[in-house]
């Protein structure tokens, strides 16, 4: 190979360096739908229920969690609204739990403690609404729906995980 062949070749793989260089503008700001799921259910001596809300953020960009409102539903038995204003900031593709205390239906409330009293898990749904704001952008209202189940909690009464 000549040498000029050689010191064109350089340059051309040194200018292509510099043009795909040219065309990044750093990481890409994707804004994804979040998540949510219920982490924990406590059922407390009240007759209340303690409910431990994980909220995934999947976006590439941190986003402050404004409010939810959820409906947890166990089958066809409806708990209520799960709902909070949380205003917490959950960094890129993370999470973080708010706790929400409230009275469920009667049928759920039957539900959730067959499954205790029998040692078995539950279905679950959540669905509604997360309102967020994406890294100083405009607030953005997110419809998720999210079913799973929750499993009685070994050696802690009446939680489910």
């Amino acid at each position: 190979m000549k040498a000029g062949s050689w010191m064109r070749g350089v340059a051309v793989a040194a200018g292509m360096a510099l043009l795909l260089g040219a065309c990044s503008h750093g990481p890409v700001r994707r804004v994804s739908e979040p998540s949510a799921l219920v982490q924990q259910l406590t059922v407390r001596a009240d007759g209340r229920w303690s409910v431990d809300v994980r909220i995934e953020n999947f976006s590439s960009i941190p986003m402050r969690f404004d409010s939810y409102d959820l409906v947890l539903a166990f089958g066809d038995n409806e708990a209520g609204h799960v709902t909070a204003q949380p205003a917490i900031s959950i960094g890129p593709e993370s999470a973080d739990v708010v706790t929400t205390v409230f009275t469920p239906q009667a049928a759920a409330k039957l539900a959730v403690a067959d499954a205790l009293a029998g040692g078995r898990s539950i279905a679950y749904t959540l669905s509604g609404t997360i309102t967020a704001t994406p890294d100083e952008k405009k607030q953005r209202s997110f419809t998720v729906k999210r079913g799973s189940q929750l499993n009685p909690a070994p050696g802690l009464p009446g939680v489910l995980r």
